[in-house]
């Protein structure tokens, strides 16, 4: 089981600040869609550069011209680029042949997606490395998570490792690492802390402790 630490809402500077923190305790590093949107992908290349030993997922959430973007991602140091469960077929093929081209990874986000079992199905035929269900920021505002949905797609996923995002926090993670996902995503719950590396750690060591 890894741990993914998801940097939304800060800058470069500061995302890189905050990584050397917890560097130690996190596997993958990602950046959101935000600072994509925002500073670009040199966000995800100084990310990279600044922390050779860690995974970078670059959060494109892209829905077209799939295997354009994936390259694009990945000359700046993705090492993970994501793409969205509702974009068409054809656009997550795309995107699968350009990473394993690259000996890249992808993953599939399906938030917003209506039925999660069958576009889980759907994509793990399409090769894809990750499938993750995702609680926006949006819906959790209004109480809402992932587990139940990452129960869904562990009962039906046979080739993609699993991941879930959203709201993930100290307290909500013993019900989230039992359903035994590949992958953890946490944002605020690290990031928003007083005292990330203490948060970082206490998370990992949940983590490790549950997969050991």
């Amino acid at each position: 089981m890894k741990l993914q630490l998801a940097l939304d809402l800060v800058n470069t500077e500061e995302a890189i600040a905050l990584v050397e923190e917890v560097k130690d305790h996190i596997d993958i590093v990602e950046i959101g869609t935000p600072i994509v949107k925002i500073e670009g992908l040199k966000a995800v290349k100084a990310m990279k550069e600044a922390f050779p030993q860690l995974e970078v997922l670059a959060d494109m959430k892209t829905m077209d011209a799939a295997s354009y973007e994936v390259q694009k991602a990945v000359e700046n140091g993705a090492d993970i680029v994501t793409i969205l469960g509702a974009a068409e077929d054809e656009s997550i093929k795309g995107a699968v042949e350009e990473a394993k081209k690259q000996g890249k990874e992808i993953l599939v986000d399906l938030i917003a997606v209506k039925d999660i079992a069958k576009r889980a199905q759907e994509v793990d035929a399409m090769g894809v490395d990750y499938i993750c269900v995702h609680t926006g920021y949006d819906l959790q505002a209004v109480g809402k998570n992932s587990f139940e949905d990452l129960q869904t797609i562990k009962g039906v996923v046979k080739n993609a490792k699993t991941a879930i995002a959203g709201g993930i926090k100290l307290e909500t993670l013993p019900e989230v690492v039992q359903a035994q996902p590949d992958l953890v995503i946490v944002g605020g719950g690290i990031a928003g802390q007083e005292d990330k590396q203490a948060a970082a750690e206490k998370i990992e060591a949940l983590i490790k402790q549950e997969t050991a």
